[in-house]
C-alpha cells in the first residue's frame, strides 16, 4: 500500500482509532492540531498531524491527563521535539497532572516532575485504587439492597 501525503478525517480516525466528533473537538482544544483544508473544504491530515493526534489520545486515555494538563504536556513535547515518542517511558520525565481543571483536584497546585519509572508505578497504583473503589462501591450497594432489620 502506497504511503499517502494526506488523510481525510474518516481515514485519520480509523488510523488512530477515534471517532470523528472526538477529533473535531480536539481541534477546538489543541492549537497544535490544525489540519489543512482541501480545495473542497474537507479537513486533511498529514502524518505529523496523525502523530499529534496519537499523542493526544495517549495523554488523555492512557496517561489520564485532563484536557488542560494534556495541552501543557503536548506544548512542552512539541517544543522539545518529543511528540514522536509513543509512551511516557520513551519521552523522558512525565509531568504529573495537578491542574485545577482535573475533576479530582480541589486547588491549583504546581506541576511536579516525576521520573518515568515512578510515573508508571503511580499509574499502576492508581488503577489498583480505582478497582478497589469500584469493588467497595459494589459491596456497599449489595449491603444497602439487602434485607432491612427493624
Amino acid at each position: 500500500m502506497a504511503k499517502k501525503l494526506y488523510y481525510k478525517i474518516g481515514e485519520a480516525c480509523k488510523r488512530v482509532d477515534i471517532q470523528p466528533y472526538v477529533l473535531r473537538y480536539w481541534e477546538t482544544e489543541f492549537t497544535a492540531l490544525s489540519p489543512d483544508k482541501s480545495k473542497s473544504g474537507q479537513r486533511v491530515y498529514s502524518d505529523r498531524d496523525l502523530q499529534v493526534i496519537g499523542r493526544i489520545k495517549e495523554l488523555l486515555y492512557e496517561e489520564g491527563f485532563t484536557i488542560a494538563g494534556a495541552k501543557k504536556k503536548l506544548e512542552g513535547e512539541l517544543k522539545s521535539g518529543q511528540v514522536e515518542a509513543s509512551s511516557a517511558e520513551d519521552s523522558g520525565a512525565v509531568v504529573a497532572d495537578t491542574d485545577a481543571t482535573s475533576p479530582r483536584s480541589k486547588k491549583s497546585a504546581p506541576a511536579v516532575t516525576i521520573d518515568p519509572a515512578s510515573a508508571k508505578e503511580m499509574a499502576q497504583m492508581r488503577k489498583g485504587v480505582e478497582k478497589a473503589i469500584k469493588e467497595t462501591e459494589a459491596i456497599l450497594a449489595l449491603l444497602d439492597s439487602g434485607p432491612k432489620r427493624s
